[in-house]
């Protein structure tokens, strides 16, 4: 095991048992949502000081800190996701969900990672000898294949019917992508929208075991790159490989955000669920709104989307589309927002995002009466 390997390994595993003591002593006072959150932001904080201490010289990239631009530069990079499933964690009895924690280096990609599952008992790492999963012959009468059970690739179905493969729901990209590791799934498909935090240390682990993994298109999964967004990804047995890979291309023809259409879209979508966990804004981000502002940092307004009570209004968002240039993405789109007993208004909102690098760093928002449908 190499040093950065173990350190990986120790590390994941140190925010696992941290985790779980979390969830044993606090699940009484917090749940679900804030049970989550508490736990990201713990284990991001532990993660974060041991490599501090540890690799001091090292460049991080965290889901839950602010992306540093000036990483793309470095030699190393550590790209972490304190809490993989966050919204699993927070639900008692549940246990896909994970700690991730892999290494970048500069002309060699991943090079070292852990994926621990706490409350399975296990961590993987990339020096574990476990790529016999990966040669061995199905022991299934029919492949299975992982997926998200909130956000499936549009195009599963239709895949795993052209390949004859049963379709298994699961939490935690971490979770999904040992299941393969450990021979108890043979792929995983994901094509809802990721980022680098969610795939490189399950992604480390699996090229570790022997399996395939690439972008649905079969193009080699970055990472350390500008904008940290992933959107795609699949791992399988080598020997299934093409076999999976030709029915997701026959199928697989929907185009993808790009990153900063991805941020934007993540924003919009909070509007909606008041879950802003998934909101990439800059620690010093600003929202205006037809003139006023609404919002002075990322925890505001990121704390409004997820309580403000204007928010609470809004039943559903539809006509969207976005405009892209340089780093400015423009969203348009309808807002139908409750006005009264059984009454809906509708109004026209154009939100303008300012994401030069990994986060959303300003919004300016014009909000309009809707023109009626003549």
């Amino acid at each position: 095991m190499t040093d950065d390997a173990a350190l990986a390994t120790e590390i994941a595993a140190g925010a696992g048992e941290l985790l779980l003591t979390i969830r044993a002593t606090e699940q009484d006072e917090l749940y679900g949502r804030d049970l989550g959150r508490r736990g990201d932001h713990a284990a991001n904080a532990f993660i974060l000081g041991r490599l501090a201490a540890e690799r001091p010289g090292d460049a991080v990239l965290s889901e839950e800190a602010a992306d540093d631009p000036g990483r793309v530069h470095a030699e190393r990079v550590w790209i972490i996701d304190p809490l993989d499933g966050s919204k699993e964690y927070g639900w008692p009895g549940h246990v896909d969900w994970a700690v991730h924690v892999a290494l970048w280096q500069a002309g060699r990609g991943l090079t070292d990672g852990a994926v621990a599952q706490p409350a399975l008992g296990a961590v993987y790492s990339t020096s574990d000898h476990i790529a016999a999963a990966a040669h061995e012959p199905l022991g299934r009468f029919r492949p299975s294949i992982v997926v998200s059970g909130s956000r499936p690739p549009a195009f599963i179905r239709d895949v795993a019917r052209t390949v004859g493969a049963d379709l298994v729901p699961m939490g935690s990209a971490g979770a999904k992508a040992m299941a393969v590791v450990r021979g108890e799934a043979d792929a995983y498909v994901h094509a809802g929208g990721q980022w680098e935090w969610d795939s490189a240390a399950p992604v480390a682990v699996a090229q570790a075991a022997g399996m395939f993994c690439a972008r649905i298109d079969g193009s080699p999964l970055e990472y350390n790159r500008p904008h940290p967004y992933l959107p795609d990804l699949v791992i399988c047995r080598p020997d299934w490989a093409p076999t999976l890979m030709a029915a997701v291309s026959e199928h697989a023809d929907i185009p993808t955000d790009s990153a900063r259409v991805a941020m934007a879209r993540a924003y919009i979508q909070s509007l909606i669920s008041h879950d802003a966990s998934h909101v990439r804004l800059a620690e010093d981000a600003w929202r205006v709104e037809n003139g006023q502002r609404t919002g002075n940092s990322g925890t505001e307004i990121r704390d409004r989307l997820e309580s403000g009570a204007e928010y609470r209004q809004i039943r559903r968002v539809r006509d969207l589309t976005f405009h892209e240039w340089h780093h400015d993405v423009v969203a348009r789109f309808l807002l139908d927002i409750t006005s009264g007993p059984n009454e809906v208004t509708t109004v026209s909102v154009t939100e303008h995002f300012d994401i030069p690098a990994g986060d959303i760093r300003s919004i300016v928002a014009i909000i309009e009466p809707s023109p009626p449908i003549s």
